[in-house]
């Protein structure tokens, strides 16, 4: 079943539709945080998928006013190059150094190098698509089975002391229908298989990227919460050495505690249920023993101090 009177699939509108969505949420917390790579990497891979998506979707289509190796170019191309940015995904965003060279040279060489030769110099050449596509698909083919080893290899040592781990399985289904994008390709799968399978590849992967968001994003907020602890604990340490250093007496220590918060004697005599006057009288004892002549003083007093 195809939407709108073009070639795509209505599973293939529904995971686009889905994936914009997915997609403008995830750049907005960009926006809002864009130290955080992982999160990058996984939109150029999110918007890579979209275009693929909607290329492979659409095209070919001789209704268009596109040229048909145009169009052609256009859906293998995305093919190619978003199978290419896969390995970097994963040697980024999974620590895989494994993966270093395959996915800064060895993805030119072998997939978009003949991307480049077959489709976008011979095709036009020669205009024989078959002929192409069997020339053209052979290299990132057998790339392609070399590739899953690869990955499948450092995926084992990242989870070398738990192979059996839900994560490693998962990372395992993930990456098998990505890599193996130019076997689609060269089968000439239809449409409907192609989208099924790269999409709920995707889906394993957008699972493992939350998983991992949530894990990291939990354990900044609690080192944040020790640091802030340790920063309280601290600040009171050092507040009652600079109260003994003073010599002050223990409701002087609590007055001075009060009025370096910034409050007014009232306030201060309401918290420690004293008179106003009293509070006075401390303050003057303060000020002496502190060698400080009014608030502003006593309180740089103690921000000197710590």
């Amino acid at each position: 079943m195809t939407v709108f009177g073009t070639e795509m699939h209505l599973v293939t509108f529904i995971f686009v539709l889905v994936e914009c969505i997915f997609f403008v949420q995830q750049f907005i917390i960009h926006l809002q945080r864009p130290s955080e790579k992982k999160r990058l990497y996984y939109l150029i891979l999110l918007g890579l998928l979209i275009i693929y998506n909607v290329a492979g979707g659409l095209f070919p289509d001789p209704d268009l006013s596109l040229p048909i190796k145009i169009q052609m170019n256009l859906a293998y191309g995305s093919g190619f190059f978003m199978g290419a940015f896969f390995p970097y995904y994963f040697y980024k965003a999974y620590d895989m150094e494994e993966l270093r060279w395959q996915s800064k040279y060895g993805v030119w060489l072998f997939l978009i190098l003949p991307f480049f030769l077959f489709f976008c110099i011979l095709y036009p050449l020669s205009n024989d698509l078959p002929k192409t596509l069997w020339y053209g698909l052979a290299i990132p083919l057998g790339y392609a089975f070399f590739l899953v080893y690869k990955i499948l290899d450092s995926i084992r040592e990242k989870f070398k002391d738990n192979k059996t781990s839900a994560e490693a399985i998962l990372t395992y289904l993930a990456m098998c229908p990505w890599a193996l994008l130019p076997l689609f390709s060269y089968i000439e799968a239809s449409q409907f298989i192609e989208v099924i399978f790269t999409n709920c590849g995707f889906i394993i992967i957008t699972f493992l990227f939350v998983k991992q968001v949530i894990y990291e994003n939990r354990e900044a907020f609690e080192k944040l919460e020790r640091f802030d602890l340790q920063k309280e604990l601290d600040t009171e340490g050092l507040f009652s050495q600079w109260c003994t250093e003073t010599g002050l007496t223990q409701r002087e220590s609590e007055v001075a505690e009060q009025v370096s918060q910034g409050l007014t004697s009232k306030q201060v005599a309401e918290v420690l249920f004293i008179s106003e006057r009293t509070v006075n009288k401390h303050l003057q004892s303060i000020y002496r023993k502190s060698e400080t002549k009014n608030r502003v003083e006593l309180i740089n007093s103690l921000n000197s101090y710590s």
